[in-house]
């Protein structure tokens, strides 16, 4: 099992030699019959002939086009708390990816943790899932969390996020690239909106933006950044997201884009001497947490941090003797943000319509 970074080596081509190519020949010969997939199950629900649901209340899908790690979360985080503090009953509904056994996966915990308020419920069947959250919790308007390809709820809102990092997955569809299904599904997309835009220069936002706007011409647009907040442990404890600059740390994370959470402790000034990956939603084990004692104990360090999912599964506050922290972020937008707060009005004013009633629609 290839690491998140060990996979975008080898598909962006700066794995290079002999062996690398191959994989990649390999890797593009697999691409062949996943994309023809997805573009036959596009097809199924614009033709009308997959069914789709017509939830009796808004719904906003918050989702991308390439694999994990593209700062949807903050995000939902944003809408939820958003849409709460003018007084719409919120809930969010995600399928639960990377969860066992009935129990909640990292988002979850991590939004449960910054909205206590806010219901989220977690179903593989993401239409009973809404309709549960409508139904137990008296839900106004549902967050649909990672549903730019869930297709089977009709939504008011359907919101893609890009990384500015790696925005369009190298050019191919998964498994020879990062895609998760053809560029062109970005027409679907009501707003695009540009994550990280403070990790590259500002002329690669607007070559980004015309690529876009190219592919999705009635899609809106804006900009984000993941702001750090503050560190946090599992005992409540904060402390400014500043007290670490420049002091030597160990980092890990098990999220779809490592290199996304290495650049923000680096511009905050942190000195990474030794930075651990694990997969996207990894599940740590009592053995996982023994070799990162094992680890930092080598290191002359000051703490270890990691991003607020993993630190929400592993539920201790030291590692060994180092101090354990995450780095909570949040998002700022540089633009759109009137525009996104205009069309969250307008759902908001909805929510109390009469004669909005549950029904199956054609399309997407």
């Amino acid at each position: 099992m290839w690491h998140p970074s060990e996979f975008r080596d080898l598909i962006s081509g700066r794995r290079g030699g002999p062996g690398a190519a191959t994989l990649r020949l390999a890797l593009s010969l697999a691409e062949v019959p996943y994309t023809l997939a997805v573009r036959w199950r596009n097809h199924r629900y614009e033709t009308g002939r997959a069914r789709v649901h017509r939830l009796p209340v808004p719904v906003i899908s918050v989702g991308n086009i390439t694999l994990g790690g593209t700062g949807k979360t903050p995000l939902v985080e944003w809408i939820g708390r958003w849409l709460s503090q003018r007084g719409v009953r919120v809930g969010i509904v995600s399928r639960g990816y990377g969860a066992r056994g009935g129990a909640r996966n990292d988002e979850a915990l991590e939004l449960q943790e910054r909205l206590p308020g806010v219901p989220h419920v977690q179903n593989p069947d993401r239409v009973e899932g809404a309709r549960a959250a409508i139904r137990d919790f008296g839900c106004e308007a549902i967050v649909l969390d990672d549903a730019f390809q869930h297709r089977r709820i009709a939504r008011d809102l359907d919101l893609c996020v890009l990384d500015a990092l790696e925005p369009f997955g190298y050019g191919h569809v998964f498994p020879r690239g990062a895609l998760r299904e053809p560029p062109e599904g970005l027409r679907r997309a009501d707003a695009v909106i540009l994550s990280r835009a403070d990790d590259v220069p500002p002329d690669q936002h607007e070559t980004i933006r015309q690529t876009v706007a190219g592919l999705a011409p009635r899609a809106a647009w804006a900009e984000v950044v993941h702001a750090p907040q503050a560190l946090c442990n599992t005992r409540g404890q904060r402390a400014a997201a500043a007290s670490l600059a420049d002091s030597p740390v160990a980092a890990f994370c098990g999220v779809g884009n490592p290199a996304g959470f290495r650049k923000t402790l680096e511009k905050l000034g942190y000195q990474v001497i030794a930075f651990r990956e694990f997969a996207d939603h990894y599940r740590y084990t009592k053995a996982d947490v023994a070799s990162l004692i094992a680890w930092t104990h080598r290191l002359d360090i000051a703490a270890v941090v990691c991003t607020s999912k993993d630190l929400v599964k592993l539920g201790i506050d030291r590692l060994g003797s180092r101090p354990l922290w995450s780095v909570t972020v949040a998002v700022n937008f540089l633009a759109g943000r009137e525009m996104l707060e205009r069309k969250l009005i307008a759902l908001a004013s909805r929510r109390l319509s009469p004669g909005r009633a549950e029904s199956d629609a054609a399309g997407g």
